[in-house]
């Protein structure tokens, strides 16, 4: 019987394996003051079709799609600026991916919660603009 190294061992504890043909490293994100950040690398990507960035804002709510990404290929590394955060009321908002998988139904990725605050100069400014759009 042939045994796994140890190293191979962990390395499979420590990654998140979904419903569909994906394997996450990570899924996370951070608020530089003006957008939020949002990064995940994957492992495996066997047979999934699209990514789906979901967000919602505050802790209630449903998930609206924000961006859908096509997968690069196993050991790949996604980046998404949501540039439009500022728009929003709440200060706390909820990212998820959905993957789609070819041969079965979407998985979910765990929740990710990132706080940003605004300031109420940028948001009235950001609002003016789209007046005139």
């Amino acid at each position: 019987m042939k045994h796994l190294p140890t190293i191979a061992f962990l390395a499979l504890l420590f990654t998140v394996p979904l419903i569909s043909g994906a394997f996450l490293d990570f899924f996370q994100g951070r608020s530089d003051g003006n957008n939020i950040q949002l990064e995940w690398k994957t492992r495996a990507e066997n047979s999934v079709q699209v990514f789906e960035l979901q967000r919602r804002a505050g802790w209630q709510g449903e998930y609206l799609t924000i961006a859908t990404m096509e997968p690069k290929g196993s050991n790949s590394f996604y980046e998404y600026v949501d540039r439009s955060a500022y728009k929003q009321q709440d200060n706390v908002y909820t990212y998820r991916l959905r993957i789609v998988d070819a041969g079965g139904p979407a998985a979910y990725s765990n929740e990710v919660s990132v706080s940003h605050s605004v300031s109420s100069v940028k948001r009235t400014w950001g609002s003016i603009k789209a007046m005139f759009r």
